[in-house]
């Protein structure tokens, strides 16, 4: 394993210190408890609360900021963050409007943060609500959630539920932001290697050069099928065919794209997959209304790809193109 840094047990710290070292007025850290807040909070819109294991990077930290989230709690490398640090987390950025919590669907997180939800709303008496991401559609359950896991499709509910929160919405109207695009987005992956957690040192599965994994999660975890590797046109055809059904999108529908790296594969093949996959998708009349490349829910240094879509209407279209100002996402 060759990776940059001192301690992996450091790893996560020195990360976040790091984020506020090159973004000193957006972003400050509380060490203790390992929370990415924004520099300056306002307490007159709902808090938006994310986070779980590290490693996802650009996510969740890269997502605070104007427009998306108030703080991300950070886990150590694919581990939940503890419920301490979800209940500080939630008592950190206090609102008169309440607080929202995006949880992913991965049994540790979703128990972490119910727990300090509960725990807020007993001892502080603050309202504190919840949406579970699960937008995944390679698996119904795993060994790591009952149902879908939440993936990529975390970034458009922090962009659109963000905007909701940053228009002084009530917490009510951001959460049903929040889960309107839960229902209309869907995502699928695959790996071409493994990732390598840094505690461990070795890659998490082995695959050989001409293999792929279909349908894997974010967490290293092996695909839900080992497949001879294809080329982009394939890898496009194969993902959107299975899209396409889950939700379903039809022909007339707009869609927000997004291709997302998991952390090791160059742009320029990202580009070549979105090629192929908006070719694909014009072909069926679904109209691309924005897309992104690049990497928003990685696997650490894993090499490959998601597809994720979220069909849009009126009201999702003018919270994508609302303003955004994070370390990550800007514009």
């Amino acid at each position: 394993m060759k990776k940059i840094i001192n301690k992996a047990e450091n790893m996560v710290i020195e990360m976040c210190e790091g984020m506020v070292a090159a973004h000193p007025k957006k972003l400050a850290f509380n060490r203790k408890y390992k929370l990415l807040m924004r520099k300056k909070l306002n307490s007159n819109k709902v808090s938006l609360i994310s986070g779980g294991g590290s490693g996802h990077e650009p996510a969740h930290a890269g997502y605070v900021g104007e427009g998306m989230l108030d703080v991300a709690v950070c886990g150590d490398v694919f581990a939940s963050p503890s419920t301490i640090q979800v209940y500080n987390a939630i008592l950190e950025s206090e609102s008169n409007k309440g607080t929202l919590l995006v949880i992913k669907n991965y049994s540790g997180d979703v128990m972490n943060f119910e727990a300090a939800a509960e725990m807020a709303e007993e001892d502080c008496d603050m309202e504190v609500a919840k949406v579970y991401v699960n937008d995944d559609i390679a698996v119904k359950d795993s060994l790591y959630t009952v149902g879908r896991r939440g993936v990529a499709g975390t970034v458009y509910v922090h962009k659109l539920a963000g905007a909701a929160a940053e228009a002084e919405k009530s917490l009510e109207e951001v959460k049903a932001v929040a889960e309107k695009v839960i229902n209309n987005v869907r995502s699928i992956g695959f790996a071409l290697t493994s990732c390598t957690v840094p505690a461990k040192g070795t890659p998490t599965f082995e695959i050989s050069e001409k293999e792929i994994e279909f349908g894997v999660g974010i967490h290293g975890e092996p695909g839900v099928a080992r497949q001879a590797i294809k080329t982009a046109n394939e890898l496009a055809q194969d993902c959107i065919s299975l899209l396409l059904k889950d939700l379903p999108f039809e022909s007339g529908d707009e869609v927000a794209l997004m291709i997302n790296g998991f952390g090791a594969t160059p742009l320029k093949e990202l580009y070549v997959f979105n090629n192929a996959v908006s070719k694909l998708l014009n072909g069926y009349n679904i109209k691309i209304y924005d897309t992104m490349v690049g990497n928003y829910m990685t696997s650490i240094d894993m090499a490959g790809a998601s597809v994720t879509m979220l069909k849009l209407d009126d009201e999702l279209k003018e919270l994508l193109d609302a303003p955004v100002n994070t370390i990550a996402i800007n514009r």
